[in-house]
């Protein structure tokens, strides 16, 4: 994977960036911990501009993000409670837990979106809560791009001074990334086979 990542990065360039940090937060197959990394380690060797690797890593997470917004914005509690009674076992979601969600965002509010980008599971799914909520969209899109910003940067520059060590890092995080989306395989269908209606 960790090839494979590099790969599409440098054959794509910025777009490959922003496209592997699209599907990111749209149905994260590859952690943003490995994406920007990986990109680091190419502007480290000059194959890639810093400040554009960062804007098409941030721009990607954005839009993906804000992707989950619009449908929990759209479909609101009742509707996507419904949707979860019908296809929780699928989903892995229960009526309750969109309630706890919202719940959730209604304590923590605009500090959920701004910290959520950086804390993985979270960053997907708080964008839904906060549609359901009707959040200001401004305001969601301003705390969610300085929240992506940010981690997109430390990623990214974390990638950038590891870029000497590229061979050494490349034998930890392509198996790491490998088990990485076998566990999110695998807890997926755990919830699926043990999923009960609450």
């Amino acid at each position: 994977m960790f090839d494979w990542v590099v790969s599409v990065i440098e054959g794509w360039g910025y777009p490959g960036v922003f496209l592997l940090m699209l599907a990111e937060n749209l149905f994260p197959p590859i952690p943003s911990e490995v994406i920007m990394p990986l990109a680091g380690f190419l502007v480290g060797q000059g194959k890639l501009n810093l400040a554009l690797t960062i804007l098409a890593g941030t721009a990607g997470s954005v839009i993906g993000t804000s992707f989950w917004y619009v449908i929990g914005r759209a479909f609101g509690a009742e509707r996507l409670k419904r949707w979860a009674a019908r296809w929780g076992r699928v989903l892995t979601m229960s009526p309750s837990d969109i309630d706890g969600a919202v719940g959730w965002f209604d304590r923590h509010g605009g500090a959920a979106v701004f910290f959520g980008r950086m804390l993985p599971a979270i960053r997907t799914l708080i964008s839904v809560p906060a549609g359901i909520a009707r959040m200001n969209f401004g305001r969601f899109l301003l705390l969610t791009t300085l929240g992506s910003l940010i981690w997109t940067v430390l990623l990214t520059v974390a990638g950038m001074i590891l870029q000497e060590r590229f061979d050494q890092v490349a034998g930890v995080i392509d198996p790491l990334s490998k088990v990485i989306v076998l566990a999110v395989v695998a807890i997926y269908l755990y919830r699926v086979l043990t999923w009960k209606p609450h």
